[in-house]
């Protein structure tokens, strides 16, 4: 305890040497597709991506399932080069590597996107080892290459990252994001690439090795959330921080004592592991669980998504995880996602939901969803932002823990 009001001393001390990284909250990928009435061409049958199709594989679930992207809402900026050249950037612990477009990128997706140009960077440095990333059938491949990284003034030198030269079918081409900067261990990265946080650590750029990560769970909060390099800010969350080990040092792995619904032990009862992770935006597990969940809860599976009414949200049951000895609760108000938007396009929807719903001002998709984590890695529970927009969550390299308190809204 006497360590923790230590820390907890130094961090506001070092309030002003703390950088903070504002995060926008934007339309998800999943909600644009949705929009244009293309979401359900991603799925087959009851709700899983379509392998045969070039717009779906790049969804499939592979060494990186590129899936846990399709609801991405958070997103930050850094800068690469000299002068610097911006980019908007997913910052994801769930892997180890920056990885932006390339000017030569022959891929549709990334002349939507910023490209990064090296021959207009004064610091930048060839290195040329071939890089791949397998997203299902397809895979993002591109060049190492190495160069300043600036991160809120944080500025990073010889930083590799990878150019992107090509990215899998269609499925960065609406995305809202340029690239992804990974906040997960040094085991994760592909190429042996030192990670942009690791990088800070050996650079003397942090006071600390620690970094933590603040979603808004108000959609409409001008502020979507921060990454805070160096420390955690007390004003975000209330109470103490409950400090869980990492179990496994690749991503930021812990232990889940059970997961609770409606206060019955009803997954996980002796325990399993889980991962933190900003780059996936729902509460993920091994299918079968999460479709009985689904079940349980009360949602139906349309076109790929499981929706549930919005007027039964008042009496669902709360989802209890708990984590070292302390319980994490989520209300259905939390684990569901309402959306507003026009449902015209969808005809299974009247039949599930109110009329007022049907015609357009809303409907509520589960916050959860199955995906297959096969051993040595898995099976895994995922933490995403479902989570995490309701734990603050603060990542300490140095003692190789997770701290988690409820997030002030």
């Amino acid at each position: 305890m006497r360590r923790l009001l230590l820390l907890a001393a130094l961090c506001l001390a070092l309030a002003g040497a703390l950088r903070r990284v504002p995060l926008s909250r934007r339309r998800s990928l999943r909600t644009l597709l949705r929009e244009r009435g293309q979401l359900s061409h991603l799925w087959r049958a009851p709700g899983g991506p379509d392998a045969s199709s070039e717009d779906c594989a790049a969804f499939s679930e592979s060494s990186e399932p590129l899936i846990n992207y399709l609801d991405m809402e958070y997103f930050g900026q850094i800068s690469i080069g000299t002068p610097p050249q911006n980019f908007t950037v997913v910052f994801d612990t769930g892997s180890s590597n920056l990885w932006v477009p390339s000017v030569y990128c022959v891929s549709k997706a990334c002349t939507e996107h910023t490209r990064f140009q090296p021959t207009q960077s004064s610091t930048y440095q060839v290195i040329g080892t071939p890089f791949s990333i397998q997203y299902g059938t397809g895979s993002l491949t591109g060049i190492i290459g190495s160069d300043q990284v600036a991160v809120e003034g944080l500025a990073v030198s010889n930083q590799q990252f990878a150019e992107s030269i090509s990215e899998p079918g269609k499925a960065f081409l609406d995305a809202e994001f340029d690239g992804i900067l990974g906040l997960a261990y040094p085991s994760l990265a592909v190429d042996g690439v030192t990670p942009v946080f690791d990088n800070m650590i050996a650079q003397n750029l942090v006071e600390l090795p620690i970094f933590s990560v603040y979603m808004s769970s108000n959609p409409d909060s001008p502020q979507g959330g921060e990454v805070l390099f160096g420390g955690f800010d007390t004003s975000r969350f209330t109470g103490t921080l409950n400090w869980v080990p990492v179990t496994q040092q690749g991503y930021w792995q812990i232990q889940l004592d059970n997961i609770q619904l409606g206060g019955t032990v009803t997954f996980c009862a002796n325990g399993c592991q889980a991962i933190v992770d900003t780059g996936t935006s729902l509460i993920t597990g091994p299918t079968k669980e999460i479709k009985e969940l689904q079940n349980l809860i009360g949602a139906v599976s349309v076109d790929g998504e499981y929706t549930v009414d919005c007027s039964n949200l008042s009496s669902m049951p709360d989802l209890t995880i708990t984590i070292n000895g302390l319980p994490y609760t989520l209300s259905a108000q939390a684990y569901t996602l309402m959306v507003h938007e026009a449902l015209g396009f969808i005809p299974s929807f009247p039949l599930l939901l109110p009329q007022e719903y049907a015609d357009g001002m809303a409907f509520c998709t589960s916050g959860f969803q199955g995906s297959d984590i096969p051993p040595p890695t898995g099976p895994l529970w995922i933490l995403g932002d479902v989570f995490i927009r309701q734990f603050y969550s603060v990542f300490d390299r140095g003692n190789n823990m997770v701290g988690l308190a409820p997030a002030v809204p």
